[in-house]
């Protein structure tokens, strides 16, 4: 095999590739075998077809194209090593030349990693948004806990916001039901506007027994986007009675016995949380920082993959819900050119930030340890609730395992980049990473609400 290799542009080299007939024996070989386990022809055993046989059934062409996909993969990588491509992505292809008994040439284009120059860390600072615990932010998670223990009793009045009432419901178009557009006995909060538009406006001052009828727009269905006639039935009206914010209440919510430590301890929860909050803003900003310090450029191959599997992983998320890709547009008021504008720019972001964490793996001679790889598949094996090694033979399979490996790998690289820029709050406070994570919380995986309900 001879390859020479040319540079298109700083992330894209063409490889070209010539492979003398002989090396291409090993694959014609066993293309004959696997063409002549699978056909079928009468006086000959499966797997036994003499090649002339099916040279003259399947056809010689059919056997060297076989072997020429199956040569190929091969020898780019060849070609890879041997000029030391730091390689993106899948090749393009292209056979220049071939014939039976002759030269395989083909070349192959394909995205490589930018040579690029990392700034000083030390030199870049990023500012974060100073850590302040209110009493209105404690007051505000009170307030939650108060309305998960809240009762709701029957009362002889008209409705007011924030009341509960029992509904029944009834949507037609010009006189027709509209199918699924019925409802009885369903349980509402007067205000929240969680049901269709139009309704809080009528259920506020209803009382029990009365009925009236509103218009709506459908947003879904066959009728979608025409206007409904819906009528409204109020069943009962329920008034939500909080428990009083005492001791007695805290004992209610939590292990704890006074509504000083119930207190104390929501001020604990909540600045772990915006000390996250922090974090995760160092990280993007950092982040953003460097890059924009090494102008980095990123493969468009590689892009256009990303978003490829970005808009694939966004179909089939959609199709879970019953939604299409269309009904997303329609409900975000967007365009098909837009999103994939966006998309585009978050690919692009995405692989930057991996070139990025890769140089300084390289550079840092970062590894990942058996056990370090092993706990990222645990961790994901339990988000995906499946066993461990269902996850990682499912990982080997799809040929993914290695982008895995990757990700522990940049992770690591990332935490390099927190260490050394300088990271300081909006009140000019300097934080170390260590800060940033906080010690760890002696009361955590106690449950007296959702104070932690970030999901980052």
């Amino acid at each position: 095999m001879k390859s020479t290799v040319e540079t298109l542009s700083p992330t894209r080299v063409r490889l070209e590739i010539e492979v003398p007939f002989a090396e291409l024996e090993p694959s014609l070989k066993k293309a004959y075998r696997e063409i002549g386990s699978q056909v079928v022809i009468p006086g000959f055993r499966r797997g036994k077809v003499p090649t002339a046989v099916i040279d003259q059934r399947v056809g010689r062409g059919a056997v060297l194209n076989e072997a020429v996909q199956e040569v190929i993969p091969t020898q780019i990588l060849a070609a890879v090593r041997e000029h030391e491509v730091k390689t993106l992505g899948r090749p393009e292809v292209e056979i220049t030349e071939f014939a039976d008994g002759q030269p395989l040439k083909f070349t192959a284009e394909v995205d490589v990693r930018p040579e690029i120059t990392l700034p000083d860390l030390s030199e870049i600072q990023v500012t974060v948004d100073a850590l302040v615990v209110s009493e209105e932010d404690v007051d505000e998670q009170l307030k939650g806990l108060r309305d998960r223990f809240a009762t709701l009793k029957t009362v002889e009045r008209a409705a007011l916001v924030g009341d509960f009432v029992q509904i029944d419901l009834v949507a037609t178009v010009d006189g027709e039901e509209v199918p699924g557009g019925s409802a009885t006995n369903i349980s509402h909060e007067v205000g929240s506007g969680q049901l269709v538009p139009g309704l809080d406006d009528v259920l506020a001052g209803m009382s029990a027994g009365e009925s009236t009828t509103f218009t709506t727009q459908l947003v879904g269905g066959d009728f979608e986007g025409r206007d409904a006639e819906v009528s409204v039935t109020v069943k009962s009206v329920k008034d939500k009675q909080l428990p009083p914010v005492d001791d007695e209440f805290a004992q209610l919510a939590s292990e704890f016995d006074t509504l000083d430590e119930l207190k104390d301890d929501l001020r604990t929860r909540l600045t772990r949380v915006k000390r996250m909050e922090q974090l995760y803003s160092a990280r993007d900003l950092a982040l953003k920082a460097v890059i924009e310090a090494t102008e980095v450029p990123a493969p468009e191959g590689v892009v256009k993959d990303e978003v490829e599997s970005r808009k694939e992983s966004m179909n089939d998320q959609l199709q879970r819900i019953g939604a299409s890709f269309e009904d997303y547009l329609s409900t975000e008021g967007k365009t098909e050119e837009e999103m994939d504008a966006e998309l585009n720019e978050a690919a692009v972001e995405g692989v930057k930030v991996q070139l990025v964490l890769d140089t300084l793996a390289d550079a840092e001679s970062i590894q990942v340890s058996d056990d370090e790889f092993g706990h990222e598949i645990v961790h994901r094996a339990q988000r995906a609730g499946v066993g461990p090694q269902q996850y990682y033979d499912q990982l080997v399979q799809a040929g993914v395992a290695g982008a895995v490996f990757g990700d522990v790998r940049r992770g690591k690289a990332l935490g390099v980049v927190l260490e050394r820029v300088k990271i300081v709050d909006s009140e000019g406070t300097a934080l170390s990473l260590d800060d940033l994570r906080g010690p760890v919380d002696e009361h955590e995986g106690h449950d007296h609400g959702d104070h932690e309900g970030h999901n980052h």
